[in-house]
């Protein structure tokens, strides 16, 4: 692999993760020349499916078949249904994610077959792409949980709404169709059949959208488990599993926030000597995620033991806390709450202040005080990247485009 691959590979990866696909197509067009390009990437709740947006009409419908067909490792090219019509391709596929990603690279009609070499190239760079991915998602980083939670909580809405008025129109046409006033049998059953196609393609989207957004309790648990286990594989220390009692399905990124909110306290927790056992488990209630993580120690933790890092960026993100119950000679149960759903913004507001979490205001009260980012972030135990995300929402909230501003606001309202 010479210096200018790795340039390209490094110029790739340190780029925002929604403008990766422009870079990827870019690096690979002298290789295998394309007209458009397109990705379905499983680790991406919010948005699954990213196109560069040329001429073709190219819908995440049309590469699921390419995804599901596609083997890990050995790049395919052929002719598939893209914009409503059949054309060349080359599909790579990459097993570095859960359930599999797939780029796909729409090509002139007629373009000559690639080569091996060039698939290969293809192949290692979409690997290494979507390994970096799967970083972010699994340790639920919390500039790009920030993003992730924000976008999937709109597009969520704009799915129900979108679902909701197409189910009533079609449902409308079918009830129509199937009214016996109607004397052409022949044109009311083509178009009854035509109406039932669409209801089910459009349930068919949901499931699939379901599927890239959601992920079953029992089942994100099992992978956590499966993450535990290792940890004290040679350890006299006992691990309890307490999976949650619910059918219920989590987004996408609660559930790898949790996954990597426990981690994070198991290793603080074995970093007691006197702990024998540890016992983890998950809770679901109606309106959130109780994941706990309790020793049997000496009850001596305190709550700066936890430390200020990402455990707390994380809940911040997603408005969840942190419980901690210690009692002497018994041991420790700390929980980390996390609500299942974002909280809904309020309507109106008496001052613009109050539209501010706590930590926001938090962090205003320091911009007053003319603190910058790096003071702030140490003064709160918080990250830097954590800081700039609070202040961009500050701003936006009160509708004001300087720090200065934003300042001048907290000592009017002081």
């Amino acid at each position: 692999m010479d210096a200018l691959t790795l340039t390209s590979a490094y110029e790739i990866l340190r780029q925002p993760l929604g403008e990766i696909l422009p870079k990827v197509s870019a690096a690979l067009a002298p290789l295998i020349p394309h007209v458009d390009a397109a990705e379905l990437s499983t680790h991406c709740a919010h948005s699954p499916f990213k196109a560069l947006g040329g001429t073709e009409q190219l819908t995440a419908a049309e590469l699921t078949p390419l995804l599901l067909a596609g083997v890990p490792g050995s790049p395919w090219q052929g002719v598939a249904t893209i914009g409503g019509r059949a054309r060349e391709v080359v599909a790579v596929k990459s097993d570095a994610t859960r359930r599999g990603a797939v780029l796909v690279l729409v090509r002139d009609d007629g373009a000559a077959p690639a080569g091996a070499a060039e698939l290969a190239v293809a192949q290692a760079l979409w690997n290494l792409v979507t390994s970096h991915f799967d970083r972010f998602a699994t340790e639920a980083v919390p500039g790009a949980l920030a993003r992730s939670r924000a976008a999937a909580d709109t597009r969520a809405r704009v799915i129900a709404e979108l679902s909701t008025a197409h189910a009533a129109a079609l449902s409308g046409v079918l009830g129509v169709l199937r009214s016996r006033a109607l004397d052409d049998t022949t044109a009311r059953t083509t178009a009854t059949d035509l109406a039932a196609t669409a209801l089910i393609e459009m349930r068919a989207e949901q499931r699939r959208d379901r599927d890239l957004a959601e992920e079953p309790a029992r089942d994100a648990f099992e992978r956590l488990a499966g993450e535990l286990r290792p940890m004290l594989r040679h350890s006299a220390v006992r691990l309890d599993l307490g999976a949650p009692d619910s059918d219920r399905s989590l987004a996408a990124d609660v559930a790898h926030s949790a996954r990597a909110i426990v981690r994070a306290l198991l290793l603080i927790v074995l970093e007691q000597d006197s702990v024998r056992r540890v016992h983890v488990g998950w809770q679901l209630t109606e309106h959130e995620l109780r994941a706990s993580v309790r020793d049997d120690g000496a009850g001596a933790l305190a709550p700066c033991d936890l430390g200020a890092g990402s455990i707390r960026d994380r809940l911040d993100v997603l408005g969840g806390r942190l419980d901690m119950d210690a009692v002497p000679g018994w041991g420790t149960t700390i929980t980390a709450v996390v609500p299942l759903a974002t909280p809904e913004a309020p309507v109106e507001a008496a001052h613009p202040l109050t539209g501010l979490g706590e930590r926001e205001v938090e962090v205003l009260r320091h911009l007053a005080l003319g603190h910058r980012n790096r003071r702030i972030a140490e003064e709160l135990h918080i990250s830097e990247s954590t800081v700039k995300f609070h202040v961009a929402n500050i701003l936006n909230k009160l509708g004001v485009d300087s720090r200065g501003q934003a300042a001048a606001l907290f000592h009017a309202a002081a």
